[in-house]
């Protein structure tokens, strides 16, 4: 709303500058310089409202081209509606706040309660590995399109598998080889 704005204010700044702009003709030396520094110092105001309302008053342009149209039907044809599954529909959505909120209690509990327990250390891990992979599923889901892009859509989708996997070895060997990830945190907590 503040671009929207800015040009009409800014056109009104230099219409009254220019209007101010008139010095007092009977006025003693000292006021004749003041005035003539103001009147200085307005036409700066003015040549530079000037360029910046021309600025702002630019056509837009996009900086992506759009992506490629595709009509599919006809204004008739009614959307089609998918196919229902229940991995992707309602449990889906159960899954991921299950997995959201259980990780607070997960997250909590090692530091609290002072036992560093590989088991639950294990846990917390994977918690974090799937809840990280459903959130960036849902990213590519949503600003992805299949219709549009299919094969992108795809390699994304075989991307985040691959990326997932090589975290999940990567914890792996963190947990097993290393101190672990609650360990890890408590030490870089109290140094």
């Amino acid at each position: 709303m503040a671009s929207i704005v800015r040009p009409a204010l800014l056109r009104q700044a230099a219409a009254t500058a220019s209007k101010m702009s008139v010095a007092p003709s009977r006025a003693g030396p000292s006021l004749v310089c003041k005035a003539a520094l103001q009147r200085g110092i307005r036409q700066s105001v003015v040549a530079n409202a000037a360029r910046v309302t021309s600025f702002h008053t630019t056509s837009r342009r996009s900086i992506l081209p759009p992506l490629p149209q595709r009509v599919q039907g006809g204004v008739n044809d009614p959307t089609p509606v998918p196919a229902p599954s229940p991995s992707h529909g309602s449990y889906h959505w159960t899954f991921e706040r299950l997995v959201a909120a259980g990780l607070v209690p997960l997250t909590l509990t090692p530091f609290a309660a002072g036992s560093l327990n590989p088991s639950l250390d294990a846990l917390l891990c994977a918690m974090i590995l799937v809840h990280s992979h459903l959130g960036f599923q849902a990213i590519i889901i949503d600003y992805v399109p299949t219709n549009r892009m299919p094969r992108v859509r795809k390699a994304f989708m075989w991307g985040l598998n691959a990326v997932t996997a090589l975290v999940a070895l990567g914890l792996y060997e963190f947990e097993t080889t290393d101190v672990g990830v609650t360990e890890a945190i408590s030490r870089l907590w109290h140094a």
